[in-house]
């Protein structure tokens, strides 16, 4: 009878840690997804910020041009371009690592590209080059917001 006794409490066992190894590997398969997502959310604002930068750099050199040709209404658009460009490079930076700060960049970032798309939609009418620097602030900015959405619930301090 003790051995009848044992040998049913070891199946009880068994059975308790069967069903607990299968709530673990579906616990780390929602994990594993969670952290795709966490991870696909850095990488796709890092890549914006990063495409920011480029075209801020590329419509700078346009502004550049165009205030030697003597149009003094670009100097604005130069200015806010090469600053969004630095910010641009510094949110994909930390981002790209998923760093501590990211927050704080993507805020920074989502409102330069504010700033830079407004300054550059003001001659998007007439300028081929300034509307599309406009459009890549936009999609930028776009991308922050999200990243800030996605991060501020972590990043919130604990009281």
């Amino acid at each position: 009878m003790y051995r009848t006794g044992f040998a049913a409490l070891l199946g009880l066992v068994a059975a308790g840690l069967l069903a607990t190894g299968a709530g673990a590997v579906e616990d780390k398969k929602a994990e594993g997804k969670a952290d795709d997502k966490h991870m696909a959310m850095f990488k796709d604002c890092a890549k914006a910020c990063d495409d920011c930068k480029r075209m801020c750099d590329t419509c700078g050199a346009h502004c550049a041009k165009m205030l030697a040709d003597g149009q003094k209404m670009h100097y604005e658009s130069l200015k806010t371009c090469q600053d969004c460009a630095a910010i641009c490079a510094a949110a994909a930076c930390v981002t790209a690592k998923q760093g501590p700060f990211s927050d704080i960049i993507c805020t920074a970032c989502a409102d330069a590209c504010k700033r830079c798309g407004d300054t550059c939609e003001k001659h998007a009418a007439h300028d081929a080059m300034m509307k599309e620097c406009a459009a890549e602030c936009r999609k930028c900015e776009k991308a922050c917001r999200d990243m800030l959405a996605h991060v501020k619930p972590a990043a919130a301090p604990a009281k």
